[in-house]
Order: structure tokens, then C-alpha cells, then sequence
């Protein structure tokens, strides 16, 4: 299928220029979908962010050359792309276990971490409901915090804020206040390729409060899944998503954000629906 080979390209892209810096937007051309919409569907695919892939790829490669013996450890460090030993002897240890100085010295050992490589595989799965429709643009307002371009460095920052605006009362002022659809709290990531990425919470309405950021979310076609359970369940739910409806469903990412949408927060029997933007292949 085609998305298997676009990610197989990338892979290729990642070991032919894995001694220099990775050019997540050059990644985001190869597989045709903006670098937010890549490195989810990677995490979730692969089993591991793409940025850690790449450094595990990196002390992997690393560790061979240290084995021959012929070069030093600060002209290894550079050569993957660490200016500072100190930051390269962190990131080894991280991976390794052990010091690049005692890989060189011999009569240890190291873990290797090959390269991925994507395929199709046919099995049964339990379905998955999901509904499109298309929706014009809508007004919201909440809350924002901006995001790292490296999906990785995003993952406390989210859970933190839902746990500050529970805490400093804003979950419930802001929930007093939905009047428009999709009614409920919203958990928004604006990840575009021409905006500063940002993640709300927030919610859709017309009413106006000084308090808050308001964003307009652009009219677009959106895939629509509902779930309940737990706030893993959400995470679960995207997974599969990622890695059985959108590569066989006819349509790719539409240009757009991501939405959670919580009808009931409770994060012991969450009711939710995830909303994908969507277009279809052309």
C-alpha cells in the first residue's frame, strides 16, 4: 500500500542522513502529511517516537564504530552530531548502559537497535465505529500552551495542563460556558505547518470572555470515533486509528487539528469521541 512504502522512504531518509541533523519537515514531504500527523502515526505504528528512534539508531551506529577501535570518542560523538562529549556520554549511557570510553576499551557489551522496515499485515480486528461529517468553521476559546516540534518532549506538557486547569478552577468555568458543537470539553493540538504548534483545552462557543484565547478551527471534513472507559482508552482508540482505519479507509489527514472531545471528563468512565480531519485521496 502506499502509506507503507511513504514510511519505508522515510526510514530510508533517516539511515542515509542519520550523521546529520534529521529534517523533520523533509520527513513530513517524503510521507506527504504535515510532521505532527507523521510522527503520531509513527509512535503509534512503530511502537516509539520517531525522535527516539533516531537516537537509538544513532548510539547503535555509534557503538559499532567505537568497537573498531580506530576513532576517538569525541570524533565519534561529532560525527553523530554531538557537539558537546558530555551530551553524547549522557545520550550513550542512556541507551547503552555503559560509557562510550568503555565500549572503546572492549569486553563489554551493547545493545543494537536495527533499522525499521514496514509492512502489511492482514488480521482480524474488532471493529470500529466512526461516522464523517463535515463541518464549518467554529469558534473556541480556552486555555493554550505551545508545543515542541518533537512529539517526544509533548508528553508531560498536555497531562500537566488538564491537571492545572482542573485544579485552578478553569475546567469548570469553561464548561459553564458550551454552547455550540461538539458540546463538551475539548482537547484540541493545533499542529499545522504554518502555525506555532499549541495544544488547547477548551470549548466551543459564541459567548465572549476576556479570560480566554479564542481559535477558530477551519471548516473541514472530519472522521468522527466515539469511546468510553479510561483516559487510556482515548489513547487506545487513537492507536487503532492510526494503525487500522486511516491506512486501508480511502482517506488520508485533512489540514486541520486534532480534537478530543470529552462529554463526560470523568477519568474513570470517560465518554469521548476522537475527531481526525480528513480528505479524501485523490
Amino acid at each position: 500500500m502506499e502509506w507503507i512504502e511513504r514510511f519505508n522512504n522515510v526510514i530510508n531518509y533517516i539511515e542515509e542522513n542519520i550523521t546529520q541533523q534529521i529534517d523533520y519537515e523533509e520527513i513530513a514531504k517524503i510521507a506527504c502529511c504535515s510532521s505532527y500527523h507523521f510522527q503520531r502515526m509513527f509512535t503509534y505504528m512503530a511502537g516509539i517516537p520517531l525522535s527516539e528512534y533516531i537516537r537509538k539508531r544513532k548510539m547503535s551506529l555509534a557503538a559499532v564504530d567505537l568497537q573498531s577501535g580506530d576513532e576517538r570518542v569525541i570524533d565519534v560523538a561529532g560525527k553523530y552530531g554531538y557537539n558537546s562529549p558530555t551530551a553524547f556520554n549522557r545520550a550513550f549511557q542512556s541507551i547503552h548502559g555503559i560509557s562510550p570510553s568503555a565500549v572503546k576499551n572492549g569486553n563489554v557489551y551493547v545493545k543494537s537497535f536495527p533499522r525499521l522496515s514496514f509492512k502489511l499485515v492482514v488480521k482480524g480486528v474488532e471493529e470500529l465505529n466512526y461516522r464523517i461529517e463535515t463541518k464549518e468553521a467554529f469558534r473556541i476559546i480556552g486555555v493554550s500552551a505551545p508545543l515542541s516540534k518533537e512529539l517526544e518532549k509533548n508528553f508531560s506538557v498536555v497531562p500537566q495542563m488538564w491537571q492545572d486547569c482542573i485544579e485552578n478552577g478553569t475546567l469548570e468555568k469553561l464548561s459553564q460556558m458550551v454552547s455550540a458543537s461538539p458540546a463538551g470539553l475539548l482537547g484540541i493540538s493545533v499542529c499545522n505547518d504554518e502555525e506555532q504548534w499549541k495544544y488547547f483545552i477548551a470549548i466551543a462557543t459564541s459567548q465572549e470572555n476576556p479570560e480566554f484565547e479564542e481559535y477558530t478551527v477551519p471548516a473541514t471534513t472530519w472522521a468522527i470515533f466515539p469511546g468510553t472507559g479510561t483516559n487510556q482508552s482515548v489513547q487506545e482508540l487513537e492507536r487503532r486509528i492510526y494503525t487500522e482505519w486511516l491506512p486501508a479507509s480511502g482517506y488520508e489527514y485533512g489540514n486541520a487539528p486534532d480534537i478530543e472531545v470529552y462529554i463526560n471528563p470523568d477519568p474513570k468512565n470517560t465518554v469521548f469521541e476522537v475527531w481526525v480531519p480528513v480528505k479524501k485521496k485523490s
